[in-house]
């Protein structure tokens, strides 16, 4: 018996080492992560589902895929809102194709809304860099794409995960929406001094050839979000319509 359970072992770590050494190799990691908070409305949070939806088939950023050495990205989107609140909506999934793009599509579509809550970029940057610890695939590019509409008020300093993240070799870009439709109660967390994307790149964005981009409200999330997933896959240097991390 001692034999047989020796063997077995052998045979185990044997098959794993093969899985290991077979892990997929894609050009990209992209962890889409999506805030939403409470100072965003259902009407908001729609728009931007519907947007992550767009931008994830659109035939520009397959395009793109294509174009990589692999052919091939791997994509995780979660959505998130205070310190404990992260939530896998799409979990690690290789697109290489409209089949797979559509399928992430569809399940953002269709489910439903994680949290209402207050806003933590620290926390979700913590999150979406354990996230990448356990992709499946591997990638010499690994990306936290961060969208929100406000500042940090919950859990540690948005820089100290910021600077973890970076130190890891992790890139974080950001998509700071300017929501001007928010309850008058928000306008010092959506409206900082100095405004928002000011914020987002001294506190949020890092790492090598981050980036930020401005979405001057909902309606042109899909459009934004279409860009800035092209720009990250492709590799291509921030246009001027960027404000880039210096």
């Amino acid at each position: 018996m001692m034999k047989t359970a020796a063997a077995a072992i052998t045979l185990l770590a044997w098959l794993a080492g093969i899985a290991v050494a077979h892990a997929e190799t894609v050009d990209l990691l992209l962890v889409l992560a999506a805030d939403v908070s409470r100072s965003i409305d259902d009407a908001e949070f729609n728009l931007q589902r519907k947007g992550y939806a767009a931008a994830i088939t659109d035939p520009r950023v397959l395009r793109a895929i294509a174009g990589g050495r692999n052919h091939a990205i791997a994509v995780t989107f979660i959505e998130w809102s205070g310190a404990a609140d992260q939530n896998i909506i799409v979990d690690w999934t290789v697109v290489r194709d409209e089949e797979a793009a559509g399928g992430i599509a569809a399940t953002i579509l269709a489910a439903p809304r994680s949290f209402l809550g207050r806003t933590s970029i620290s926390a979700a940057i913590d999150y979406s860099l354990e996230r990448l610890a356990a992709a499946p695939a591997a990638a010499d590019k690994r990306i936290i794409d961060v969208s929100g509409d406000g500042t940090n008020n919950s859990g540690r300093p948005v820089t100290e995960a910021r600077d973890q993240a970076v130190a890891s070799g992790v890139t974080v870009n950001g998509l700071a929406i300017i929501n001007t439709q928010a309850n008058p109660g928000y306008a010092f967390h959506t409206q900082p001094p100095g405004g928002l994307p000011k914020y987002y790149e001294e506190n949020v964005i890092g790492g090598p050839g981050a980036f930020l981009l401005q979405v001057e409200n909902f309606d042109t999330f899909a459009e934004a979000m279409t860009r800035k997933l092209v720009t990250e896959i492709a590799g291509a240097p921030p246009s001027s319509d960027y404000a880039a991390l210096k």
